[in-house]
C-alpha cells in the first residue's frame, strides 16, 4: 500500500519518519502547485494521503465523501482512497485532543486563549468547545486582539497556533506570558525548535508548557488507522514521540576546556547518527583566525561576542551534537540559545587533569580556580552531568542512558 503527504513545500516534513516508525509504510512526499493538485487526487498512485498547507480547505472540492467532523471544521488533512472513491477526514482534531489530555489540564468551564485565527485555530477551538472550555481567539485585529489582552488576565490555558517563534525565526514570542497570573498551562503547536521563546518564558515563570510534537505524532497515528482500516494502540504515540525527540533535539556538551567534549562528542554523534559540530572550530572559521589569535588581537570580549553569534546559529538547528567552549556559560544569553533545541550535558573532569596548552584562559588562571568560578554557571545551564574521569566508553554509555530519561 502507498501513502504520502500532499503540500506545496515539504522539505522539512517529519511525516515520512513518523510513518516509518509506525509500521514501515511506503510514504512519499507529493509537492504540488495548486494547478497540479487535481491530477494527483484523480489519477495519483496512492491508497491514502495526508494534506498540509495550503490545501486543507482546497482539497474538499475534489472529494467524493467528507466525514462529519471534517465538514464541521471545513478542513481535511487525511484522504483515503477505497475502490476509487476519495473520503476526507481530519486527524488534527484527535492530535490536539490527545495532546491536551496528556497535559492533564481540566479545561471545563475555563477561559482558554487561542493565538491565531487560521486553520489550526479552528481545530483547537472545536476541541476546547467540545470539552466545555470557553475559548477566546486572539488575532491581530477584531474584538479580541493583542492590544486588549488585559481583558483576559483570568485565562487558564493559552494555545499558540501562530508560526511566531518557529525555526528559523526563533527567539520571538507573540506575547508576554507573565501577564497571565492564572495560567495552568501553555501549549505551543510549534515543535521546531523544541522550546520556542514562549515556552522558554513559561519556564522562567514556572508555568507548565508543552510543544506540538506529541500532537504531530498523535494525528499521524489517527491517519494511519484510517489508511489501514485498523486500530493502533495509543502506546505507539509515546514510543514514537520519544524516538522523534531523540532524533530531532541537539545534544550540547559543556564543561571545562580539556574535559573531553570533542572526543566524547564525536563518539556520541556516531552512536546517535547526529552531526558533530565543535563550536570553537566554528568561531575560528567565522573569525578567520585561531582562538589564541582572537584573544591576543581582540581580547576575550570579542571572543565571547563571536561565541554567542555561533551558538545563536547552531542552537536553531536540529540533530546536532555540539561541543561548546568551556566559558560559554559566562554569558547568560547563551543559555536560551542552546536550551531552545538541546539537552545540555555537563562533562566533569578533575581540574588537576585538565590540559592548558593552546587555551588562553587556562594559561592565565589555574584550571582549579576557573572551575570553582564556573561551577555554579555549569549547574545553572545543565540538564544533567556526567563525570569523565574513566574511559570514553563508560562516559558515552552514561550519557546515552541519561538521554532516555531527560
Amino acid at each position: 500500500m502507498k501513502f504520502g503527504l500532499l503540500g506545496r513545500k515539504l522539505g522539512h516534513s517529519y511525516s515520512p519518519m513518523i510513518f516509518d516508525l509506525m509500521g514501515g509504510y511506503e510514504y512519499s512526499l507529493f509537492e504540488r502547485e495548486p494547478e497540479d493538485m487535481e491530477a494527483l487526487l484523480r489519477n495519483g498512485n496512492f491508497d491514502g494521503i495526508n494534506v498540509t498547507i495550503p490545501y486543507k480547505k482546497e482539497v474538499l472540492k475534489y472529494l467524493d465523501e467528507v466525514d462529519e467532523l471534517a465538514r464541521r471544521l471545513g478542513s481535511v488533512n487525511t484522504v483515503v482512497k477505497r475502490n476509487g472513491m476519495l473520503t476526507g477526514h481530519n486527524s488534527d482534531y484527535f492530535g490536539f485532543l490527545s495532546l491536551l489530555q496528556r497535559t492533564g489540564i481540566d479545561v471545563s468551564d475555563k477561559k482558554a486563549l487561542v493565538l491565531g485565527s487560521g486553520g489550526a485555530s479552528v481545530t483547537v477551538v472545536a476541541v476546547l468547545e467540545d470539552l466545555g472550555a470557553k475559548p477566546v481567539v486572539i488575532s491581530r485585529s477584531g474584538e479580541n486582539n493583542y492590544g486588549n489582552l488585559h481583558l483576559h488576565a483570568d485565562a487558564a490555558l493559552l494555545v499558540n497556533t501562530t508560526p511566531v517563534g518557529m525555526y528559523p525565526n526563533t527567539g520571538a514570542a507573540a506575547l508576554e506570558v507573565g501577564q497571565f497570573r492564572h495560567l495552568e498551562g501553555v501549549i505551543d503547536l510549534i515543535y521546531n525548535p523544541a522550546r520556542t521563546q514562549l515556552l522558554l518564558d513559561c519556564e522562567n515563570h514556572g508555568i507548565p508548557a508543552w510543544n506540538g510534537l506529541w500532537m504531530l505524532v498523535a494525528q499521524a497515528k489517527k491517519s494511519a488507522e484510517w489508511f489501514m482500516d485498523t486500530k493502533i494502540d495509543d502506546s505507539v504515540v509515546a514510543e514514537i514521540h520519544q524516538k522523534l525527540r531523540n532524533q530531532m533535539e541537539n545534544i550540547a556538551l559543556m564543561g571545562m576546556a580539556g574535559c573531553g567534549k570533542s572526543s566524547i562528542g564525536r563518539l556520541l554523534a556516531k552512536e546517535t547518527g547526529k552531526q558533530f559540530v565543535d563550536a570553537d572550530a566554528e568561531i575560528e572559521r567565522l573569525a578567520g583566525k585561531s582562538i589564541p589569535a582572537i584573544f591576543a588581537e581582540s581580547g576575550e570580549e570579542e571572543f565571547r561576542r563571536l561565541e554567542t553569534e555561533v551558538l545563536s546559529d547552531l542552537g536553531k538547528h536540529s540533530g546536532l551534537v555540539i561541543a561548546t567552549g568551556g566559558g560559554c556559560v559566562t554569558r547568560e544569553r547563551n543559555y536560551p540559545l542552546l536550551h531552545q533545541n538541546s539537552r545540555i550535558i555537563w562533562l566533569k573532569r578533575d581540574p588537576e587533569a585538565l590540559p592548558t596548552d593552546g587555551r588562553p584562559l587556562s594559561q592565565k588562571t589555574p584550571p582549579a580556580v576557573l572551575y570553582e568560578q564556573r561551577k555554579p554557571m555549569y549547574e545553572a545551564f545543565a540538564d544533567a552531568s556526567v563525570t569523565n574521569d574513566g574511559t570514553r566508553g563508560e562516559c558515552l554509555t552514561e550519557i546515552l542512558n541519561l538521554l532516555e530519561v531527560l
